[in-house]
């Protein structure tokens, strides 16, 4: 049986035609057999089908051998912090974030919630779940329900210093999907010692139909709640999650939205201040904003693909600090170097308390000298055979060509990446200048026209 639900590092398909419950209990016994975890801590997102597809991933691992622990109702990386902190082999979160109503998928990690290797494991994981040939276990694993909340509420609060922050004003967005509680549970946390913050909550509480749309604040036409709240409320900043929160997305007191790379900026900031001479690693799309503030910082830049697989495994080799992505993926060594959307939220808030200036004044002068595009996305027949032959137009007036991940030109005034995504037949384009906003538009124009005249 083919199942094409497996992407390129985790799990996910439209419900009825690439993913049900039977394609998730072959999952489960596939995972049980090829890494042998022992135990397993699972989780569910807020979709309606969510539940149905554990079960059934449930009964394939336990069918296998594997005792399962289920935390129930969470977001990624609540599985994350359970499989490392309760010492589990292995650890599954059945979500499909950002996709459509109609789709779901897993993300799998191994031991101290450790990425499983796409190259390896997940492809091993796969031919197991397709073939599905082996014998179940003599003695079924158990089961038991497991509650972690309190505990990773107490190790993300943790990694800010609470009793610095005083008198903030948070406009707090969860989408209705599986963020609401799990800041509630940190936000007790830092007022427990001593942190003063005033919450006005947006679409708290989960909702499987999600009436308001499916949380993902990176697409513009879904940040306009968001802004507008801030503004309503009068707050010194505003925080919005995707569906299971591994991704948060930051507001200025005025509404205005930040983009990532400004962001992974400012975290490497707040990392170099606790710890100076660290290493930061970060994924090569837009990279001058966050290469010269770690520089300036004294710290240590390090590229790494794009991708969490990637990101995780630079920051372990390295002993990175900290890791970002300008997708508002956000890696922390402190966190099982795995990728959170409430570190960064804590450490945000700490960081504007420490500088004592609004979060607009933080990142002006890192838009001003560092202006980027943002990712464009063109669709095109083969986006691979479309990287090499822009590579192919532009490398004569390039003073560099870096393949780590499609293709970073660096023209010295400027610089682009230009890939195919990783889990959608897109090809992505960034551009960014130093401090010349009509010349990125220039730019931009260019190589839109480039790309367009060969579809």
């Amino acid at each position: 049986m083919k199942l094409d639900c497996f992407k390129a590092y985790d799990v996910r398909g439209r419900l009825g035609e690439t993913l049900d419950p039977s394609i998730a209990r072959r999952i489960g016994r596939a995972f049980a057999a090829r890494l042998q975890p022992g135990t397993v801590v699972v989780g569910h997102d807020a979709r309606a089908s969510s539940p149905s597809l554990k079960a059934s991933l449930i009964d394939g691992l336990r069918e296998r051998g594997a005792d399962v622990v289920d935390i129930g109702l969470c977001g990624t990386e609540e599985v994350y912090f359970a499989t490392a902190h309760l010492g589990a082999g292995g650890g599954i979160m059945v979500t499909a974030s950002h996709n459509p109503i109609d789709y779901n998928g897993m993300k799998l990690v191994g031991p101290g919630s450790r990425p499983i290797d796409p190259a390896t494991e997940l492809a091993e994981i796969r031919a197991l779940a397709e073939a599905d040939a082996y014998a179940d276990a003599r003695v079924p694993g158990k089961f038991s329900h497991g509650k972690t909340r309190e505990a990773y509420a107490a190790h993300v609060a943790g990694m800010a210093d609470a009793g610095r922050i005083r008198g903030l004003r948070v406009l707090a967005n969860a989408g209705n999907g599986t963020a609401g509680a799990a800041f509630d549970a940190i936000l007790a946390n830092l007022t427990a010692q001593g942190a003063d913050i005033v919450v006005q909550r947006v679409f708290h509480d989960p909702d499987p139909s999600f009436p308001n749309g499916i949380p993902n604040p990176l697409l513009p036409e879904n940040r306009g709640v968001t802004a507008k709240a801030v503004r309503d409320f009068g707050a010194d900043l505003g925080l919005a999650w995707d569906g299971d929160f591994d991704r948060c997305f930051f507001f200025d007191e005025t509404g205005a939205f930040i983009d990532g790379e400004y962001v992974v900026a400012l975290l490497a900031q707040a990392a170099l201040a606790d710890e100076p001479g660290a290493t930061i690693v970060h994924d090569p799309r837009v990279i001058w904003a966050t290469t010269e503030t770690v520089a300036a910082a004294g710290g240590e830049a390090v590229v790494s693909k794009t991708g969490h697989a990637y990101l995780k495994s630079r920051m372990r080799e390295t002993g990175a600090v900290y890791g970002g992505e300008m997708s508002a993926h956000h890696y922390f060594r402190d966190f099982f170097f795995c990728d959170s959307g409430m570190v960064p939220a804590v450490r945000i808030i700490a960081l504007i308390a420490a500088e004592g200036r609004p979060l607009s004044s933080l990142v002006a002068d890192l838009r001003r000298r560092f202006p980027s595009s943002g990712e464009i996305n063109f669709t095109v027949p083969d986006p691979i055979a479309a990287v090499e032959a822009m590579v192919v137009r532009l490398r004569d007036g390039a003073i560099s060509v870096d393949r780590l991940d499609g293709a970073s030109l660096d023209f010295g005034d400027w610089r682009m990446n230009l890939r195919a995504s990783n889990t959608e037949p897109l090809l992505r384009l960034n551009i960014e200048t130093r401090g010349d906003a009509e010349l990125l538009t220039r730019k931009l124009d260019e190589v839109r026209q480039m790309i367009e005249g060969q579809v």
